[in-house]
């Protein structure tokens, strides 16, 4: 990329979208392995805003965390996925799914211990993992550094019915009011990713004021629209769909080939799908399409003032199903929760679209890694051109690293 260029694409802001999807997220730390591969400064930060929801923001929070040095963050997530077990995410001891599952159906059924949020996993491992593992005072150093412009995690309101997007950053950066969708400003803790990372019913909500929130991929209409908010002009999104265009018709023929009734796995994998892959994915298409008419638009007429602001996207997404991943996999799950999961079909073929979502072991999370990390680098030229990296070399040779590079990211 010539120097005239470079310097022309200063101002834009690149963000960094990770969607959710429980333990398919691991997928996401392998494409930001590559990206880390390809920098040339270890410790430049691409991304200056970082979007994430459910287990995406967990990932998003560590990135951000550790903006200051970034190949070194995606370093510690990458540990932590490929060593994942399921214990440290959920209780999947004998006692614990048997204590919890009955007081999920005392709650459920029974109308007792109506105080206590409702769920089927108990999900306390998972708030020690990160306590131990994130320094959120990571990113209020990297914004005043000017390392990092926002970082945000979205979760679902109960009972007010909206998607709130907590998002720590800029004080230029102003709240913004949509149709059930919010942004607040706050300082990001360890309660905002248990909140956006609280799948309904299998993991137990969080209270955030006053107010229980859950998982945010539950009214997260449009999912790309908080980075818009919080200044980005372009965006890089990860995403975890299950169905890449390659496999549409090997998974229609074995849909056909089984003419029994769907068991609830299957239906709850659909619910999942739903809920974290296809508003994202709808999101995209509209994106492109407000792209398209940019370009269709006559000489003279301002994108911008007819509410087409044009928004360049790249997306990186798996190129195998990850439900037949999870289904070669679906023996690592603990056998306490293979017992209980037996009966709805989740231990079988036909229902690991579920399982997708819960098998938190090195085997399956190391499989999803090494693919992200392929997937990435299948489209190496195109992220070096989306994410300037070759207008980063310059600035890594220089000896005022700490001068020049906040420039850059802003």
């Amino acid at each position: 990329m010539s120097e005239a260029t470079c310097a022309a694409d200063t101002a834009s802001v690149t963000g960094l979208i990770l969607s959710g999807g429980g333990a398919r997220a691991a997928y996401q730390v392998g494409v930001l392995s590559a990206i880390g591969d390809l920098l040339p400064d270890a410790a430049h930060n691409p991304f200056p805003v970082i979007v994430g929801t459910s287990a995406g923001a967990i990932n998003a929070v560590g990135l951000a965390c550790g903006a200051l040095h970034f190949t070194e963050a995606i370093r510690r997530l990458a540990n932590v996925w490929q060593g994942f077990h399921s214990h440290q995410v959920y209780r999947s001891d004998w006692a614990g799914v048997v204590s919890q599952a009955g007081r999920f159906i005392g709650h459920s059924l029974l109308g007792m211990g109506k105080e206590l949020p409702v769920a089927l996993l108990d999900n306390s491992p998972l708030r020690d993992l990160l306590g131990r593992e994130l320094d959120f005072s990571g990113i209020g150093a990297a914004v005043a550094r000017k390392r990092l412009r926002a970082i945000a995690v979205t979760a679902f309101g109960y009972e007010s019915g909206q998607a709130v997007t907590f998002y720590q950053g800029r004080a230029t950066i102003d709240p913004w009011f949509r149709h059930r969708r919010v942004g607040v400003p706050t300082r990001l803790e360890l309660d905002h990713l248990m909140a956006s990372a609280a799948i309904p019913l299998i993991f137990p909500p969080v209270k955030l004021n006053r107010e229980y929130f859950g998982d945010g991929a539950v009214r997260q209409s449009a999912p790309i629209s908080p980075a818009l908010h919080l200044g980005a002009t372009r965006v890089l999104v990860v995403g975890v769909s299950g169905n890449p265009a390659g496999a549409a018709d090997e998974l229609a023929a074995a849909r056909q080939q089984t003419g029994r009734p769907p068991s609830l796995a299957q239906i709850s994998g659909h619910m999942l799908n739903s809920t974290f892959v296809d508003s994202l994915e709808g999101d995209i298409e509209l994106l492109e399409r407000i792209n398209r008419m940019n370009q269709m638009l006559p000489e003279g007429a301002t994108p911008r003032k007819l509410g087409l602001k044009p928004v360049e996207v790249l997306v990186v997404s798996p190129s195998r199903p990850i439900d037949q991943i999870a289904a070669r996999h679906r023996h690592e799950l603990p056998r306490a929760l293979r017992f209980f999961l037996r009966g709805a079909g989740a231990t079988k073929a036909s229902g690991a679209g579920v399982l997708s979502y819960l098998l938190f072991e090195a085997g399956y999370c190391n499989e999803l890694v090494e693919l992200g990390y392929q997937d990435a680098m299948r489209q190496k030229d195109e992220l070096i051109r989306f994410l300037r990296l070759d207008c980063v070399t310059a600035p890594v040779a220089a000896a005022a690293i700490p001068q020049a590079m906040p420039q850059a990211s802003a």
